[in-house]
Formats: structure tokens, C-alpha cells, sequence
């Protein structure tokens, strides 16, 4: 009730980028005075034999993680933690900093329950996220999602990702290639066959010169039709990959609440929150149907607990959260 009719309307006096850097930094400060975050893990934190997971060859205390994209350079994710996360996913972070694209790129769509954002991998670069995971707690699960850099041309991404996976690979637990964000130019087009093969095929390579193994996944767009995400599906069992994340944002702005005048004015970026649940939730369970044993991490639009049983439900392993926050 606190955050509904005080925390919230005053939040939403500011843009949507602004009051994120404000409640996530406001939150940060507060969990660093002394038996705040021990309150906090205590109200938010609940264990059970049942929410335990084993998944990918990770023991995840309960199947509900907080998505990449909320903590771009790993400066919240202990807080975060905090709040009874099974599991936190930082990034997606490049291999040099980049200013992103230019704001306004976070728009908040509030009849829809929804989200566009055209951030642009904005990030400080992995160097400077390496530095805050060697202060990391033990007992705490951190995926690194990774990308490649704006100026960086899609004949050289591999060496992108590269240089993330080698440096992040002493101190996250799995790793997510992020290919399907609609917010870098030709970004998607490496979700094709034959790059998106290069790239998986070069970054479990590069996982067998390590002496332990982590977990590599991919996030894949919700824009995929059935047979591209049957060739993704081919390219993944071929490559060693060890799960899915199904989905990124969208392009779609089908069926939305909001004035058609008001999502030209805000241009591209990619839908998230509500609308994007139900498309999230047939990719889940197609490609359960079609991969009976491939680990899922399901993430779109869950906002309620209902939905998280129908992601689930339709085949998920874990699932992610965002937006619905």
C-alpha cells in the first residue's frame, strides 16, 4: 500500500530511465545500513524444499530470478538479492563502455502495463562489472548476459563475446549470449543460421579450455515464427548449449491500449511488460514441446503469481522478472 499510493505517484513524476536510477540507488543506500538488508532478505526471502531447483547443473534455491536489463553493470545485484531473488542475471554488458542510445529511450505505457525501451546495451563495460563481481557474497547465483558493441560490425561479434566470456568466466555462474535485442543495428540477424552456429560453436570452444564448466544459454526474440526457432533448437543441441531464455522484448505492437499517436511519437525499442506474456508463453511451451529436456528459463510480461504458475505450467524450468516489478 506504501508503494502504491505514496512510492509510486511520486516516482512517476519523473522520466522513466530517471526513476529507476533513483529507486534502484535509493535502495542500494538503504540496504547498506545495518540490519536493513537482514529485515528485507526476512520479509521477501521464503524457503522451501519445494521452490528448490537443480537445473543446468545449478541448485537455484527457488525458480524466480531477476531479468538482465535491470542491472546493466552489476551495482544493484546484492540488493536485489535481497529482496528473496532464487536467482540474479546482470548485464547485457559489452566489452568497452557505451553511452547507449540517445534518451528519452524508456517509456513507460501505463494502460497497457508495458514498457518500450531502445536503452542500447548502455553499459560501463566488462572490466568495470568484473571489478564489482570479485566483491560478490558467496551463496549468491549471478548469470552474466553479454553482447556485443554498437560499433562493432557483425562479421567481427565473435570477438565480442569473446573478450565477456573470458573475462566474466572466473566470477558469474552461467552465461547468456544475448542475440534478439531489437535495439542494436543487425543485433538479430546473428539469431540466423549460419552466424548464430559461428558464434555458439566458437563460445563452447571456448568453454572447453576452461578447467571448470558453466552453463552457456541463449535468449532468443519473441518475434521468431515456429520454423526459425525450430533451426534455433537445431543449432543449440549441436553446439552443447545448456538451456533457453524465451523472450526478449518485442517489435510487435499489436492489440495495445495506448493511443496509436502515442507509440509513433515514442518510435522504436522494444515492448516489454504485459502484452508481451502471452507470446512468451507459446514460445515456452513450443519449444518444450519440441526440446522435452532442454532447460527453459521463461521471462515476458509475468506480473502477477498466476502468471508465473502458467509460465511453469507451459514448460519453464525458472522463470525471470522485470517489468511486472
Amino acid at each position: 500500500m506504501l508503494y502504491q499510493n505514496l512510492i509510486k505517484p511520486i516516482l512517476f513524476l519523473f522520466p522513466a530511465e530517471k526513476a529507476h536510477h533513483i529507486s534502484t540507488s535509493l535502495f542500494k543506500l538503504i540496504n547498506r545500513i545495518p540490519l536493513v538488508s537482514s529485515i528485507n532478505k526476512s520479509i521477501f526471502r521464503y524457503e522451501h524444499a519445494d521452490l528448490k531447483k537443480s537445473v543446468f547443473g545449478i541448485d537455484f534455491p527457488n525458480p524466480i530470478g531477476l531479468a538482465a536489463g535491470f542491472d546493466k553493470d552489476g551495482q544493484y545485484y546484492k540488493s536485489m538479492a535481497s529482496l528473496g531473488f532464487g536467482f540474479v542475471e546482470i548485464g547485457t554488458v559489452t566489452p568497452v563502455a557505451q553511452d547507449g542510445n540517445p534518451q528519452p529511450r524508456l517509456f513507460r505505457l501505463p494502460e497497457d502495463k508495458a514498457l518500450i525501451n531502445r536503452m542500447g546495451f548502455n553499459n560501463q563495460g566488462v572490466d568495470a562489472m568484473v571489478e564489482r563481481l570479485k566483491r560478490r557474497p558467496k551463496g549468491l547465483i549471478v548469470g552474466g548476459n553479454i553482447g556485443k558493441n554498437k560499433i562493432t560490425p557483425n562479421e567481427n561479434a565473435i570477438n565480442d563475446y569473446d573478450i565477456c566470456f573470458n573475462k566474466l568466466y572466473p566470477y558469474v555462474d552461467y552465461f547468456v549470449l544475448n542475440v534478439s535485442s531489437p535495439n542494436t543495428p543487425n543485433l538479430r540477424s546473428l539469431q540466423d543460421k549460419e552466424p548464430l552456429n559461428a558464434l555458439l560453436q566458437h563460445v563452447d570452444q571456448l568453454r572447453n579450455l576452461q578447467a571448470h564448466y558453466k552453463p552457456i544459454l541463449l535468449k532468443i526474440a519473441p518475434d521468431l515464427n515456429n520454423d526459425q526457432i525450430d533451426d534455433v533448437l537445431d543449432i543449440v543441441n549441436r553446439n552443447n548449449i545448456d538451456g533457453i531464455i524465451a523472450t526478449n522484448t518485442t517489435i510487435s505492437r499489436a492489440d495495445l491500449n495506448t493511443p496509436e499517436s502515442k507509440i509513433e511519437n515514442i518510435g522504436p525499442g522494444g515492448l516489454s511488460g504485459k502484452p508481451l506474456f502471452e507470446r512468451s508463453l507459446e514460445v515456452v511451451s513450443y519449444l518444450r514441446s519440441k526440446a522435452p529436456n532442454l532447460p527453459i528459463i521463461g521471462v515476458g510480461g509475468i506480473s502477477t503469481p498466476e502468471n508465473a504458475l502458467e509460465m511453469l505450467k507451459a514448460g519453464a524450468d525458472l522463470i525471470q522478472i522485470y517489468s511486472g516489478m
